[in-house]
């Protein structure tokens, strides 16, 4: 039996006759948000792009902190030394000669014994058994030469005047490579004066006094990390006062004492009115950061492999000062 139906129409919600989702269709839901999210794979993207960006912006923060690092570092070395060098140039340009007794050619060592006058300007090279160790050998960096950074210590004698009294002044230099305050490479400056009735020779002694003690109380502590200093004394021709300057031509020097080489340098003491004409001085400082490494390793001999390889971290100061009461009849 059939039914027939009149009247008979179909109606959509409004919703649905919009276009849009109807609200009672979980797949129209669930279809809907999926279309709103993300994919994995663009996740995935998104984060590699981000990592990306902060290494390359840690690189360069990076690069830029090492860079200010550096810089720090290197205008303290630069300051320091500097500093160093101009007082030690100020005190050589004051050297004065003592114009006492002669050098008695009769001693075997000038500093021992009461046959030598009073030293003008001497120097002595620390070869002592001493840890860190002195000279630091260092391999040059990307090629095989080594540079020996020597260490010597030096004493001058000057002349002026203290509250209008006639003075003898008595100034060293020295480095010890493990000072009593535990540091490295420490520079001390000596300073000593008299009145010029006096015996300008109780001056050098009691600088040799006080090196030979190993405390160096009495001593102004100027720096650290000082791992080469030497001095040259040159003639007013410009040639190096060595042990073999009595062998040139026309050439000899009175009052003066040369030793074998050592190291390529040459220890001389010089007395009466025998003078330089000029001095170098070369001074090696080391970077505050390595020397700060060395002092924290316990272990002697991994400190003394550490400090060979830093050769890159030594910054080498040179200046020829001129002595101004220099003596040319002392050359002739």
């Amino acid at each position: 039996m059939k039914l027939r139906i009149a009247n008979c129409e179909l109606r959509m919600p409004p919703d649905r006759a919009a276009g849009l989702p109807d609200a009672n269709s979980s797949f129209e839901i669930r279809r809907s948000k999926f279309a709103r999210a993300f994919t994995l794979i663009e996740v995935m993207v998104v984060m590699v792009l981000l990592s990306v960006i902060v290494l390359v912006l840690m690189a360069v923060f990076n690069s830029t902190q090492t860079a200010f690092r550096a810089s720090v570092t290197q205008a303290g070395v630069l300051e320091s030394g500097r500093a160093a060098m101009d007082l030690m140039a100020e005190d050589l340009r004051a050297m004065s000669p003592s114009s006492g007794t002669n050098y008695d050619t009769t001693q075997a060592w000038p500093f021992l014994g009461a046959g030598y006058g009073a030293v003008n300007f001497c120097n002595a090279v620390l070869t002592t058994n001493v840890s860190p160790p002195s000279p630091l050998v260092q391999p040059m960096v990307g090629g095989s030469s080594q540079r020996v950074n020597v260490l010597e210590n030096f004493f001058i004698l000057s002349r002026g005047s203290a509250n209008g009294v006639p003075t003898w002044y008595g100034v060293g230099y020295a480095v010890a490579t493990n000072s009593p305050s535990g540091s490295l490479y420490s520079l001390y400056r000596f300073y000593a004066q008299t009145n010029t009735h006096a015996d300008p020779r109780a001056l050098f002694n009691a600088y040799a006094s006080e090196i030979n003690s190993g405390q160096w109380t009495n001593m102004s502590h100027l720096m650290d990390g000082v791992v080469a200093l030497t001095v040259r004394a040159y003639d007013n021709n410009g040639v190096w006062l060595t042990n073999g300057y009595a062998n040139l031509t026309n050439m000899t020097v009175e009052n003066a004492w040369f030793s074998p080489p050592v190291y390529g340098e040459v220890e001389f003491a010089l007395f009466s009115n025998t003078l330089p004409a000029s001095v170098q001085v070369e001074m090696g400082v080391l970077e505050d950061r390595a020397l700060q490494r060395a002092e924290s390793i316990p272990n002697s001999s991994a400190q003394a492999s550490y400090l060979a390889g830093c050769a890159g971290q030594v910054h080498v100061f040179r200046q020829r000062v001129s002595i101004a009461n220099v003596d040319p009849s002392a050359y002739q």
